[in-house]
């Protein structure tokens, strides 16, 4: 069991509250680039049933499986046609934004929840075992969620960091941009997986993360 407990980026005890977690997620992820694709126009991922909330349209396997090793992971991409936008780079960007925002607002919705819930006592009379719950799982949804926030903006294909950056660039760039981007996976595994790497990189904006948590909780003190 302790073997198991340290290949896990969690506690197995939090296992099924990260996967309730990972099942909202991941689908309004996807479903926020599949919907803000089909209002501007792409029929694609209508046509291939993405405009929906039904997670197992959503989740990809390895992507899944990788949050609970390394605590971070992705969902199956969205097909989408820029063709078929009247602006294809302005709304090309706002479409690969749409899924890490939807991440962001869930993480924030998750805080003002709990801040709430700790504030006018909303659980005072539930039992320990349901306000552990409780408490656990907003935990997890608000810091997953900000993670999956981070990670995605990572400018490295497939995430959608990269076709933010794609859509950023003059085309001649964007075009050697894409010549080189079979090497992607590699540097990703390299700064996942290699502890120096990961410190120097993905460790910092992970930590950049935490502080705009703390800087909203601050904000909703002063507020409410």
């Amino acid at each position: 069991m302790n073997d198991l407990n340290r290949l896990l980026a969690f506690p197995l005890e939090q296992i099924p509250f990260v996967l309730l977690v990972l099942l909202i997620a991941f689908t309004l992820h996807e479903f926020a680039h599949a919907y803000t694709a089909y209002k501007f126009g792409d029929p694609t991922p209508k046509r291939m049933g993405r405009v929906t909330l039904n997670p197992r349209v959503h989740l990809d396997v390895l992507g899944t499986i990788l949050i609970f090793i390394a605590g971070f992971g992705w969902a199956k991409p969205v097909l989408i046609n820029r063709s078929h936008f009247r602006h294809p780079r302005t709304m090309g960007i706002i479409v690969s934004a749409a899924g890490p925002i939807s991440n962001l607002l869930i993480s924030f919705a998750g805080l003002v929840i709990a801040h709430l819930m700790f504030s006018y006592g909303w659980l005072e009379g539930a039992s320990v075992g349901v306000q552990k719950a409780v408490t656990v799982f907003l935990d997890i949804l608000i810091r997953l969620n900000m993670v999956l926030f981070i990670f995605n903006l990572i400018p490295l294909p497939p995430l959608d960091g990269y076709h933010i950056v794609e859509n950023l660039l003059p085309r001649e760039w964007a075009i050697r941009l894409q010549q080189v981007q079979h090497w992607a996976i590699v540097i990703f595994l390299l700064i996942v997986f290699i502890p120096p790497l990961n410190q120097a990189t993905i460790g910092p904006l992970f930590a950049l993360g935490g502080r705009l948590l703390r800087a909203f909780q601050v904000f909703l003190g002063n507020i409410i």
